[in-house]
């Protein structure tokens, strides 16, 4: 029988003792925050978060020190598709963390409209955002590590980019490409001693999702999991935190999948 509850959360064991972690699109309640949170209950010396709501940004940093303990959790008002904001998240981070040794590129947008029905500005944000974002990110963030000689690179990508689903074009395509530069910049970093890996997670429920996506459909694909249910976003920041650690030390350019789908 699907076990349909989530398993007991998992305490941290110090993975990340003494290391610095920047994670992109961390405020509210999805994937990046969790990834934040866990961040810090596994040790982190410093955390900073970035998001382009500055409401929702200041809530998620105070909720995080509060919920964590850690005092040197830090804010930046920052959009991936803006060249600018990159630079200024990257060295703000830096500067405030004495160097990021880990970043979690969470930033990214979906959404579900059938091909012939989108427009080519739908097509672009999508892209733009969740592709080219994490380009921006990594090429900013690499000028940074590849001279120190150190770092490692997590991004978020989706099962979607090896799996068909109707409206999903857009965002299976951004996810591809999140894959696909993954792999490749991996091998350029690996000769600085950098790592670039990534997250692959099927269905994991959060608020912004439900927004996005019909229920009924959300409802439909947890359904289809191994267990029955969703991914609780923790457990999906358990993976982010695996590929961020030593113990995933010689990795580089994989896609770990985050799923239990049955096909």
């Amino acid at each position: 029988m699907a076990l349909k509850e989530p398993p007991p959360y998992v305490p941290g064991h110090n993975l990340l003792a003494g290391k610095s972690v920047l994670v992109t699109a961390a405020a509210g309640a999805g994937i990046g925050f969790a990834a934040a949170t866990r961040a810090a209950e596994e040790g982190a010396r410093a955390v900073t978060i970035s998001d382009i709501h500055e409401g929702r940004l200041e809530k998620a940093v105070a909720a995080l020190k509060e919920n964590t303990g850690l005092e040197a959790v830090y804010g930046k008002l920052a959009n991936v598709t803006d060249e600018a904001d990159v630079q200024a998240l990257i060295d703000e981070a830096e500067s405030r963390m004495n160097g990021v040794d880990v970043l979690i590129n969470n930033a990214g947008l979906g959404g579900t409209k059938l091909l012939v029905d989108m427009e080519d500005d739908e097509w672009s944000r999508v892209l733009d955002i969740t592709l080219t974002g994490t380009m921006r990110m990594t090429r900013a963030m690499l000028k940074k590590m590849q001279p120190r000689g150190a770092g490692v690179i997590v991004n978020n990508a989706s099962v979607l980019g090896w799996r068909a689903q109707k409206e999903q074009c857009h965002y299976a395509a951004a996810k591809a490409g999140v894959m696909a530069l993954t792999r490749c910049a991996a091998l350029e970093a690996a000769d600085h001693g950098v790592r670039i890996n990534a997250v692959s997670p099927s269905i994991a429920f959060h608020e912004f999702l439900k927004k996005t996506t019909p229920m009924e459909l959300l409802e439909e694909l947890a359904g289809k999991e191994a267990f029955g249910r969703a991914a609780e976003v923790w457990e999906v920041a358990n993976v982010m935190m695996f590929l961020a650690s030593d113990y995933s030390g010689y990795m580089t350019g994989e896609i770990v999948s985050c799923s239990s789908q049955r096909a």
